[in-house]
C-alpha cells in the first residue's frame, strides 16, 4: 500500500484517460489528489500515465462490467488505503435517433451510460461512506432538454434520476451526490460522428473538469446537487 501523501485525497475517475475525464484527472492530481482512472483502452491509459508518477493508478476495463468496476475500486482502496470520492464519467453517444439508428449499439449505450454509473455507486458506497466523500455523475444537457429521437438523450435523463435516486438514499450519511451536466464539448466523444463536431459554440473538457473539481471541493456539510453549463450562445 502507498505511504505517499497518506493525507491525501483519493478520487476514482471513471473513462479517465482522455476528454473531461482527463482533464479532471490533471486537475485533482494538480491540487494534491492521488487518482485512480478506468478505461477501456490499455494503451491510452498507459500512456496517459506514463508521467504521473504513484499519484495515479490505472484499471483497464469496462464500466458496464461488475467485476471489472469492483476490481478497480478495490485496487484503488487497497493501493491507496481509502477511497473519498468517485467521478462517473465514462460514456458515449451513438450520435443516430430511433429511426435509424442500431439496436445493439443502443444496447451497449445504455449499459455503459445508466448500469455504469449505477455499478460505481454501488461498488464504491462502503469506502465513500466510511470516507464522508462524494459522487459525481456526468450528464448532459441532453438529459435536461430531450431532442428529437435521441436515444443517448435518454440515457443521460436517466442519469438525472439515478443521481436523485443516490442523493436521497445517501443523504444523512456525509456522502454528497452532485450531477454535472454540460453542453457542448469539443472531445473525442464527437469521433465517432461522421461530421465531427456539430458546427455552433463549445466548451474545452477543462470548462466542465473545473466544475467537477469544484464540486468535489465543497466544505464538508455542503453539497452541490445539479450543475447545469453550456457554451455561450448554445440554445438547447
Amino acid at each position: 500500500m502507498s505511504t505517499a501523501a497518506d493525507g491525501a485525497p483519493v478520487t476514482l475517475v471513471t473513462g479517465g484517460g482522455s476528454g473531461i475525464g482527463a482533464a479532471t484527472t490533471r486537475i485533482l492530481l494538480g491540487r494534491g489528489h492521488r487518482v485512480a482512472i478506468t478505461g477501456r483502452g490499455e494503451d491510452r491509459l498507459k500512456a496517459f500515465a506514463a508521467d504521473a508518477g504513484d499519484a495515479l493508478l490505472t484499471f483497464p476495463g469496462d464500466a458496464s462490467d461488475p467485476g471489472a468496476v469492483q476490481a478497480a475500486v478495490d485496487g484503488t482502496v487497497a493501493e491507496f488505503g481509502r477511497l473519498d470520492h468517485v467521478v462517473a464519467n465514462a460514456g458515449f453517444s451513438t450520435h443516430d435517433d430511433l429511426a435509424d439508428g442500431d439496436p445493439e449499439r443502443w444496447r451497449e449505450m445504455l449499459l455503459n451510460n445508466v448500469l455504469g454509473p449505477a455499478l460505481l455507486i454501488k461498488a464504491a458506497l462502503p469506502a465513500l461512506r466510511a470516507a464522508g466523500g462524494r459522487i459525481v455523475l456526468v450528464g448532459s444537457t441532453a438529459g435536461v432538454k430531450n431532442t428529437p429521437g435521441n436515444f443517448y438523450s435518454v440515457t443521460k435523463f436517466a442519469v438525472s434520476a439515478l443521481a436523485e435516486n443516490a442523493r436521497v438514499l445517501v443523504t444523512g450519511s456525509g456522502v454528497g451526490v452532485t450531477l454535472v451536466s454540460p453542453g457542448r464539448v469539443e472531445s473525442p466523444f464527437w469521433d465517432s460522428r461522421e461530421d465531427g463536431v456539430p458546427d455552433g459554440p463549445v466548451m474545452t473538457a477543462e470548462n466542465v473538469a473545473q466544475s467537477i473539481a469544484w464540486a468535489l471541493a465543497q466544505p464538508a456539510g455542503v453539497e452541490v446537487n445539479s450543475v447545469v453549463l453550456r457554451p455561450s450562445g448554445q440554445v438547447h
